[in-house]
């Protein structure tokens, strides 16, 4: 299941880097354009949650992760047969990559990894697959920036949909026992799409990875990413050896100073081997903590919507980020970067003055 989630993942942050550069100079859209097209995925993510807990009572739950994952793979293989894309097409697939990837994304991670694990192994089993998923990340820019640079951007797009099959088939190999659905469930309702509860963490989440998608929208190469992957490996081994007994806002707040520090590098010294493994570190453990403060927030049977409301503050704050980063700033980068700085003081200011109190007064575990 973890590394069906990764390979889901990769085929779209494959696109992160690589399809601006398509849509600009093969396409000939302008950087608005491009940075338009880009933020629709943002959007795309919330057209089809609030159907997906009626899909997954109506049909079988892996059928329905199946077939969202295999329209997904269509949606990013029709560029392809299609030619240079207009604003307008350039939206409504990006759009439909965002549904699709939405809806496949919290079926696996919101409702198929939790139910065929323990009770007991529940909240690793949501850390293991929020950090696989963080990996992709890294793995799928690294993938995207090599097959775009030496295979050409069509067999880019065909390995992105391979990630989505290999995805399905993992799926299937799983058993998932049959369940019995419930009677008159709504056709549209909250369960597994967003915990209202915790919008406050969701805006939090939103602004940090607005700025993360910022920095990505800058010009990128191979090893900016793969660098990432050493500071999501330093992350992890501080959560184990660093982090297990200190205090429980120091995660949060070491986190986003980092960021504010990898931030003033790019703006100072955009030469530095140390942006990447300092912005992989910070993105790690803010993620592993966010992922936990929403699952507290949550009642028991809340699991699976704490989920995906802290993917889709992932996923809509890094779209959206993407998305500005080419439509707003017109290749300055110095006023992108100072944008970014102002968001994240924003947020830390945010958590430590006002959400983390917040937070402590309504966990519910």
């Amino acid at each position: 299941m973890v590394v069906a989630d990764l390979l889901l993942s990769m085929s779209v942050t494959m696109l992160i880097p690589t399809l601006p550069r398509w849509m600009m100079f093969v396409d000939g859209l302008t950087e608005v354009e491009t940075g338009i097209s880009m933020g629709a995925f943002a959007v795309g993510l919330f057209l089809l949650g609030g159907f997906s807990s009626y899909l997954v009572q109506r049909y079988r739950r892996n059928m329905v992760c199946v077939w969202a994952t295999l329209a997904l793979a269509l949606s990013l293989v029709l560029p392809i047969y299609f030619g240079p894309m207009s604003l307008e097409w350039a939206v409504a697939m990006r759009l439909a990559q965002g549904a699709t990837y939405g809806l496949a994304l919290m079926v696996l991670t919101s409702t198929l990894v939790i139910d065929t694990c323990e009770s007991n192994h529940r909240t690793e089993a949501n850390f293991s697959a929020t950090w696989f998923g963080r990996f992709a990340l890294s793995l799928g820019p690294t993938a995207g920036l090599l097959l775009l640079d030496h295979l050409g951007m069509d067999m880019l797009l065909y390995v992105a949909a391979g990630c989505c099959v290999l995805a399905v088939v993992l799926v299937l190999m799983v058993h998932i026992p049959f369940r019995v659905p419930k009677d008159h469930f709504p056709v549209f309702c909250l369960d597994r799409f967003f915990l209202t509860r915790g919008w406050a963490l969701f805006i939090e989440l939103l602004l940090i990875m607005a700025s993360v998608g910022m920095m990505l929208a800058l010009s990128r190469n191979v090893t900016f990413y793969a660098l990432m992957m050493i500071g999501f490996m330093l992350a992890l081994l501080a959560q184990r050896f660093v982090f297990p007994d200190a205090e429980l806002k120091s995660e949060v707040v070491t986190g986003l100073i980092v960021m504010l520090a990898v931030l003033l590098i790019m703006l100072y010294a955009p030469t530095s081997v140390l942006q990447a493994p300092l912005l992989g570190f910070s993105l790690g453990i803010v993620g592993s903590r966010f992922l936990l403060f929403f699952i507290k927030l949550s009642d028991h049977c809340q699991r699976g919507t704490a989920q995906s409301t802290y993917l889709l503050g992932w996923e809509t704050g890094l779209a959206i980020g993407v998305g500005m980063g080419y439509a707003c700033f017109d290749g300055n980068r110095n006023a992108l970067l100072q944008v970014a700085i102002v968001l994240v003081l924003v947020a830390l200011a945010m958590y430590s003055l006002l959400l983390h109190q917040w937070f402590v007064d309504h966990k519910k575990r």
